[in-house]
């Protein structure tokens, strides 16, 4: 056991090194940083900053999309109550068109309906007025030939005519 308490106390201390090492390692550490600040750092912290200005601008320009197609958005619905507005409006004038349309044809129509039923009552009159003729001239036949057979000679008509015109006006006004 003495052997080991001589060992133990011979030998360095295995958590903290020798002097001489720490002060190369200071020094090591020292110059590595020295050369890592001259020729690595620069590299890095360029990139660091490219990366970062990348990273503002991409987020500025995400921005600026966005509110463009906010823009776009905002016109599109616009556009489109635009576009209903006038889609109603013509709506409402081929609806105001057809019913004039309507009232322009019932008018016509009507007008139609009451030209031919004049035209009727005419067409009417006028065949009143042939057949009362013709019934007169039949009826002035009638009574002549009626009369040349009783009196069983050949009458005048041009001398009997002002007594049929006379007797029919009287015939018809007692039937009225």
């Amino acid at each position: 056991m003495s052997t080991l308490l001589f060992a133990a106390s011979q030998s360095s201390n295995p958590i903290l090194p020798a002097s001489g090492e720490i002060i190369w390692s200071v020094l090591s550490f020292f110059v590595l940083l020295l050369i890592l600040a001259k020729v690595a750092f620069p590299p890095v912290a360029k990139m660091m900053k490219d990366r970062s200005e990348k990273i503002r601008t991409d987020i500025e320009a995400g921005e600026l999309a966005r509110s463009e197609a906010e823009q776009m958005k905002a016109q599109a619905r616009e556009h489109l109550e635009d576009a209903r507005r006038e889609s109603s409006r013509l709506v409402d004038e081929a609806r105001k068109t057809a019913e004039a349309v309507k009232a322009e044809l019932v008018a016509n129509a009507e007008a139609e309906v009451a030209s031919m039923k004049v035209r009727a009552e005419e067409a009417l009159d006028v065949e009143r007025t042939r057949l009362v003729s013709e019934l007169r001239e039949a009826t002035a036949e009638l009574a002549l030939s009626l009369a040349e057979r009783i009196l069983a000679e050949q009458l005048d008509r041009a001398s009997f005519d002002p007594l049929i015109t006379a007797f029919l006006a009287e015939s018809e006004a007692s039937s009225k």
